[in-house]
């Protein structure tokens, strides 16, 4: 699938809170948004349909990283979505 990271534009919570620099540094899972899904996977023959669908928010925790027309996407397989956010 593919993903396109969401990333937090503010130093600043909506109560105020500053956050550090250091809070901002890459510590395992990314916020994203899905932009495309295959049709699934084959297990045993079977075609699994994929779980999530375009327009998703997700925790993700690994992708290839690509640019395309300026923007930074990642391609990422199911199994390294941590959850979906609804």
């Amino acid at each position: 699938m593919l993903v396109q990271e969401i990333k937090e534009k503010t130093d600043k919570t909506d109560s105020g809170i500053y956050i550090p620099d250091t809070a901002k540094e890459d510590h395992g899972a990314k916020r994203g948004k899905v932009i495309a899904v295959g049709k699934g996977k084959f297990d045993d023959g079977a075609l699994v349909p994929m779980s999530v669908s375009v327009g998703d928010t997700v925790l993700f925790q690994w992708g290839d990283t690509f640019t395309y027309e300026g923007e930074d996407y990642f391609i990422v397989r199911e199994g390294e979505i941590v959850a979906i956010v609804k």
